[in-house]
């Protein structure tokens, strides 16, 4: 079953401008509703048990296998991948879905896309727009240069660093996610795009950096980077050869990134007026989360209170939603803003830019 916009999201390839949407396809995994719509908290606590499992060899067939570990009905169970996706990581990401084992009370494998759905619940796409987690389109513009919170509770904090331009008789900017400030227990892991002059699909465009150190993801034999820390494991793996990666942080969140430019055609059709030496490149994101309390804050937070009542106006072609001066903090890796609740764990050690966003 896709996931069901309440309003805007239309499947035709373009920007946010107009409401549309990237056009890729969408299953079930691609995001996660409110309490009404099979919700992303996990709040019957199963969210463990979705991933307890040990892998057992591929069958004969070559279609990777699984052990449940989990407590439920799905417990001492073998999973097997269908031959649709016979492997969880596929090689070719663009073409090929990955086989999703879960073995939480669903006890299923599915094969699902491993890249951001930009029509999803819990998506950051364009300039900017979100889908939240009662899957209501909004656009939320900030400001040129401005780091904002996009979620803040008890265990999680993410920060968005937007870029963006005010083209010659414009009343206000037109913004991008360049970057993201995931916060948690006592790390900081930062997700960017790197400034790009000349777009090309097959240079890396994306930095990760853990704790203020660079992170390099392999681009063979795993292609992923891994720590497991005091209190969660941490993962960060590619989902294609380039600009495209999947953040899975244990009993938190799991985040499907890719960077993408302004195209020549984007920039004329809605007149940003970019400079010819600056691609503008940015972050298309999609959110799925884990026991998110139901005080969640930030842009996005919020909209998976289970009684959160959206105030955007439905039916026109940019829904708006206000309260930057409630979520704007003081840089990307503040998690200090008017409305916020994380709050740093003892042990958190200031980490300085790596770079000038």
């Amino acid at each position: 079953m896709d996931a069901i916009i309440a309003q805007g999201a239309s499947g035709n390839n373009g920007n946010g401008n107009n409401g549309n949407g990237n056009g890729n396809g969408n299953d079930s995994n691609n995001g996660n509703g409110n309490g009404n719509n099979n919700n992303g908290n996990n709040n019957n606590g199963n969210d463990d048990d979705t991933t307890n499992y040990k892998e057992l060899a591929p069958a004969k067939t070559g279609e990777e296998r699984a052990y449940c570990n989990s407590k439920g009905a799905c417990n001492s169970k073998t999973l097997q991948c269908p031959s649709q996706c016979p492997g969880k990581k596929p090689k070719n990401n663009k073409k090929n879905k990955g086989c999703f084992v879960d073995c939480s009370s669903k006890c299923e494998v599915t094969c699902k896309w491993r890249r951001a759905n930009c029509n999803g619940y819990g998506s950051l796409c364009f300039d900017p727009r979100f889908v939240g987690g009662d899957g209501v389109m909004f656009y939320f513009h900030g400001a040129k240069d401005g780091n904002f919170a996009i979620v803040s509770d008890d265990n999680l904090h993410i920060n968005a660093h937007f870029i963006g331009t005010r083209p010659q008789g414009r009343t206000r900017d037109y913004t991008w996610v360049q970057a993201l400030a995931i916060m948690f227990d006592t790390h900081t892991i930062v997700i960017a795009a790197k400034r790009v002059s000349n777009w090309d699909d097959n240079v890396d465009a994306l930095t990760v950096s853990w704790d203020g150190e660079a992170v390099d993801i392999a681009t063979d034999g795993e292609v992923e980077w891994r720590t497991n820390g005091e209190e969660r494991e941490v993962v960060v793996e590619r989902t294609d050869d380039a600009n495209s990666i999947r953040v899975s942080i244990a009993r938190l969140v799991e985040i499907d990134i890719r960077v993408r430019p302004i195209g020549e055609k984007e920039n004329r059709v809605h007149n940003y007026q970019l400079p010819t030496d600056d691609a503008f490149a940015h972050l298309e994101t999609q959110f799925r989360f884990s026991n998110l309390t139901n005080l969640a804050e930030g842009v996005l937070g919020k909209t998976y209170r289970p009684d959160y009542v959206s105030p955007v106006k439905i039916g026109v072609p940019m829904p708006m939603m206000g309260g930057e001066d409630k979520y704007q903090t003081p840089s990307l890796y503040s998690p200090l803003c008017k409305a916020c609740r994380f709050q740093r764990q003892t042990g958190f050690n200031v980490i300085k830019e790596l770079a000038k966003y």
